[in-house]
């Protein structure tokens, strides 16, 4: 959990990935063409990769990837950032992280 916590307060946007999946590679597109560069950890490439993942299981993570974090803090998985983009929240929450700026 120290080590999410740690890569996760790094960056203003950061997310939990694994390369297979595609909902996280929706998520990262998003985050793209939204003008943010998210810190990107890959848990299938990284050696703690496993131990990783249930922590983010643990806090809340269902399922436990994409995880995205937004100025250090969890703010869900793809269905919490796609419900936070249709609603329009999420570029401000980027602004306000200092993920993107004008």
């Amino acid at each position: 959990m120290d080590r999410i916590r740690d890569l996760a307060s790094k960056k203003a946007a950061v997310i939990f990935t694994k390369s297979s999946c595609c909902m996280c590679h929706s998520i990262k597109s998003l985050f793209y063409e939204l003008g943010a560069s998210p810190a990107v950890h890959e848990l299938d490439q990284d050696p703690s990769g496993r131990e990783m993942e249930k922590a983010l299981q643990r806090l809340g993570s269902n399922p436990s990837v994409p995880a995205v974090f937004i100025g250090g803090r969890y703010v869900g998985s793809s269905r919490d950032i796609i419900s936070l983009h249709l609603d329009g929240s999420l570029k401000q929450m980027l602004i306000d992280a200092g993920a993107i700026w004008f």
